[in-house]
């Protein structure tokens, strides 16, 4: 009888535990990144714990077709690869290691971590 009790109650665990979705793969930490507002006042952005292989298209950037933000900073656990296009395509792209950051010379509009 206990046999009997004990699969049924490690069979209810498994059913349980298969039942309960995965939570999304997620960096932890912050990316930051300054850019020009529409009045031309410097502004930073930031996007806190990003999903991992999602392209996020930067808010506040390229958003006239324009400008772009700038100096972006990973403050994340993960590698971050910015665009100089939206959307993660171009061949304008450039890799920022877990806590590295680029001079104002690097314009981002777009960011994948892994």
């Amino acid at each position: 009888m206990r046999l009997h009790s004990a699969v049924a109650a490690a069979g209810g665990a498994l059913m349980l535990v298969l039942a309960v979705p995965g939570s999304a793969s997620a960096a932890t930490g912050q990316f930051r990144y300054s850019y020009k507002t529409a009045d031309g006042y410097e502004a930073v952005g930031f996007i806190n714990n990003p999903e991992s292989r999602r392209c996020i298209d930067i808010q506040g950037a390229g958003s006239d077709g324009t400008s772009a933000a700038y100096a972006p900073k990973n403050l994340t656990d993960a590698t971050a690869t910015v665009f100089l296009e939206a959307g993660c395509t171009g061949d304008a792209f450039y890799s920022l290691r877990p806590g590295a950051g680029a001079s104002e010379r690097l314009l981002v509009r777009s960011v994948v971590f892994s």
